[in-house]
């Protein structure tokens, strides 16, 4: 039980964290001080206290969009399990309700983007829908090697297989599923190279256009969802490129905080030497970290043969 709340709390106090981190490790690089390490949380806090400006020309459905998008994020988050714990909702086809929660976070953000009416918010839901149906298929591909490794249909005991059965021959498969899902993670969480969330040029957007009339709560809700998704996809990563625990159970906990500040770090140093790709390249990256995926599967099958 306790390691439930455990669970529940990290999900949701750690994920503006991860961003503060990035922003300063980028701030680092750069050679300035950049914001605190907490700014993601005074924003969030700030933007809850304000109010809101909403067209007349919208319906329901803007309103609704970020609040049904952190619920279905947040859902996803309840069945990712952390470290060696086992997450608190897990039932046998877990990982389908996992990949259509992200799914439903999707369809919701675009729908209140195409509800105001914006052509520039429509551009961002295009595309944004265009790369997604290049992400999912790779996300896929790695739960079909993790299934296979685990021999089960559930999260927990797909996450937690390449600690219990970790081999050499399994080495490179898991090597090139991580790729594909670090790739994934970047674009999901609108990252460099594949977005730039500090960008205000509409043409070159991909997420933050499709939330230019949003303000107030619905903003900070949009940031905050934003956050969790790294999360909970950063901790899905984990679970491939350091599936090693420690000694004493209840060191898995500063572990895996430490290991998911890490990401952030590296995340953050990726976006400091890197520049956006330019949008017509975005689905060679994706495509790319479906091919990852999928010879992943090809090595993983020829292995059990």
């Amino acid at each position: 039980m306790i390691d439930k709340i455990i669970h529940i709390l990290l999900l949701l106090i750690l994920p503006p964290l991860l961003l503060g981190v990035i922003n300063r490790t980028k701030a680092w690089f750069a050679g300035r001080k950049g914001p605190p390490l907490l700014q993601a949380y005074y924003d969030i806090v700030k933007l809850m206290r304000r109010g809101m400006v909403i067209s007349r020309t919208t319906t329901w459905v803007f309103v609704a969009g970020p609040v049904i998008t952190l619920v279905a994020v947040a859902l996803a988050g309840m069945l990712i399990p952390v470290s060696s714990f086992n997450a608190p909702i897990s039932f046998t086809g877990d990982l389908i309700l996992f990949a259509y929660l992200l799914g439903l976070a999707r369809f919701f953000t675009t729908a209140a983007a195409l509800d105001t009416g914006s052509p520039f918010e429509g551009m961002g839901a295009a595309r944004e829908v265009t790369f997604g149906c290049l992400a999912e298929p790779a996300l896929f591909f790695a739960f079909l090697v993790l299934a296979k490794i685990s021999g089960a249909l559930n999260l927990n005991t797909m996450l937690h297989s390449p600690a219990l059965g970790f081999s050499a021959a399994l080495a490179a498969p898991l090597l090139l599923v991580s790729i594909g899902l670090f790739i994934v993670l970047l674009a999901e969480s609108c990252r460099i190279p594949v977005d730039d969330p500090n960008t205000h040029l509409e043409l070159t957007m991909i997420h933050e256009v499709m939330v230019l009339d949003h303000s107030g709560p619905l903003l900070g809700i949009i940031i905050y969802s934003s956050a969790l998704k790294l999360y909970i996809l950063g901790t899905l990563l984990l679970h491939l490129i350091t599936p090693f625990e420690a000694g004493v159970a209840w060191l898995n906990w500063p572990l895996f905080v430490l290991e998911l500040v890490t990401l952030a770090v590296v995340i953050g140093v990726i976006e400091s030497v890197m520049a956006r790709l330019r949008m017509c390249h975005v689905p060679y990256l994706l495509v790319s970290s479906l091919l990852f995926c999928g010879f992943g599967f090809i090595l993983l099958v020829r292995y059990y043969q």
